[in-house]
C-alpha cells in the first residue's frame, strides 16, 4: 500500500468524523468549525485525486467565503440551540434511513457519468498544461454562455441582495457622505468656556430631641 493510498484513508475517516460532529455537535460554532475541517478535508482528497481547481475552489469559496457569513450569522443571532435540539436523537434513525435512501438514489442516477472506461484519453500535449487550464480552456470555449448566464443570475442575486438591505427604516442611523466631505476645519472642533459650578452640598440632617420633636 503506497503513500497515497494511506493518506487518502486518513483523510476519509477524518471526514466522516467531522461529517458526523456537524449534526451531532451541542454548540452551533463547534458545528461550523467542524463542518470547516470537513470541507478542507475533502479539499485534500482532492488534492490526492489530482483535481487542483476543485481542491482550491473548496477551500477559497466555502471555507474562505461561505462559513465566514455562517460564522457571522450563528455570533449575531445568538440561537438557542437547546430548543432546537429537542427530540435529535429521537428523530436520528428516521433521518439517517432517509438520508441512506437519498444517497442510494443519487448513486444510481449519477453512476452513469462516473464511468472512467468511457472517459477520454487526454494527449501528452494537455497533460503538461495542467488540470486548471484544460478546465479553462473548456469552460470559457464550450461551456462560455452558461457560465454569462450564471454571471447575469448572480449579479441580479447580489444587486437585489443590498437593494433590501438598503430600505429605510426608523431605528437606523444613516450618515450622509456628501455632508462629512463638506465639513470646514472649524466646524469639526468647537471648543466652549463654561464657568464653573459647585454643587450646593445637602443640608445636615437634624438630631431628634428629647420629646420626639426635631
Amino acid at each position: 500500500m503506497d503513500i497515497t493510498t494511506i493518506l487518502f484513508y486518513v483523510f476519509s475517516g477524518i471526514l466522516l468524523v467531522s461529517s458526523f460532529r456537524v449534526i451531532t455537535a451541542r454548540s452551533t460554532v463547534h458545528a461550523a468549525l467542524f463542518l470547516i475541517l470537513s470541507f478542507f478535508t475533502a479539499s485534500c482528497i482532492w488534492m490526492l485525486l489530482k483535481a487542483e481547481f476543485l481542491a482550491i475552489a473548496l477551500v477559497l469559496v466555502y471555507i474562505g467565503a461561505v462559513m465566514v457569513l455562517f460564522l457571522f450569522v450563528v455570533m449575531m443571532l445568538d440561537l438557542n440551540t437547546d430548543s432546537l435540539r429537542e427530540g435529535f436523537w429521537k428523530h436520528l434513525p428516521l433521518a439517517a434511513v432517509v438520508g441512506a435512501l437519498i444517497a442510494f438514489e443519487m448513486g444510481i442516477v449519477l453512476m452513469g457519468g462516473f464511468q472512467l472506461s468511457d472517459a477520454p484519453v487526454a494527449t501528452a500535449e494537455q497533460l503538461k498544461m495542467g488540470n486548471t487550464k484544460l478546465l479553462g480552456i473548456e469552460i470559457y470555449t464550450a461551456y462560455l454562455y452558461p457560465l454569462q448566464i450564471a454571471a447575469v443570475l448572480l449579479l441580479v442575486a447580489i444587486v437585489a441582495a443590498i437593494a433590501l438591505t438598503l430600505r429605510r427604516r426608523k431605528d437606523s442611523r444613516a450618515m450622509d457622505a456628501s455632508e462629512q466631505v463638506k465639513v470646514t476645519k472649524a466646524q469639526r472642533l468647537k471648543i466652549i468656556k463654561m464657568a464653573p459650578t459647585v454643587a450646593t452640598p445637602p443640608a445636615p440632617p437634624v438630631a431628634p430631641t428629647e420629646g420626639g420633636q426635631a
